[in-house]
């Protein structure tokens, strides 16, 4: 269970990481391209990716 949580974290925090590319324009190739929305909704999918993390390793006790 515990990789699944971790596993499921790492992707959230990966695809906030391409729309945080997208959105500042580093990766092309889509309609997010460039609007800095984008980077705000990657950054905040990366956040929840991060405490996702933070969640899946917390020490059990």
């Amino acid at each position: 269970m515990r990789l699944t949580k971790n596993l499921l974290a790492l992707v959230v925090l990966a695809i906030g990481a391409l729309w945080s590319l997208q959105g500042i324009g580093v990766v092309g190739g889509s309609f997010m391209t460039g609007q800095s929305r984008w980077l705000y909704i990657g950054l905040a999918a990366m956040l929840v990716g991060l405490a996702g993390l933070v969640w899946a390793n917390r020490p059990r006790g």
